[in-house]
């Protein structure tokens, strides 16, 4: 797997993640809220599946290796 994910994004994921598993944890939220799994996870790991489909990257590196190979500058 690729990294496909700048800290920035990464940081987000999890906090969004953790909030919404928290909220599902306190009855805050319904069960949706597990759904905080995702973001999580894929923060933890930098990598996300649904940037891969789209062709979609916020790793500034990621941009840089699409140019080099491009012929870019």
């Amino acid at each position: 797997m690729i990294v496909n994910e700048a800290s920035w994004d990464r940081v987000a994921r999890i906090v969004v993640g953790v909030l919404l598993i928290a909220l599902a944890v306190f009855g805050i939220v319904g069960p949706w809220g597990w759904i905080g799994i995702l973001p999580l996870v894929t923060g933890v790991v930098g990598f996300c599946p649904g940037y891969r489909l789209f062709g979609w990257s916020s790793c500034p590196l990621h941009g840089r290796e699409k140019a080099d190979r491009s012929g870019g500058a």
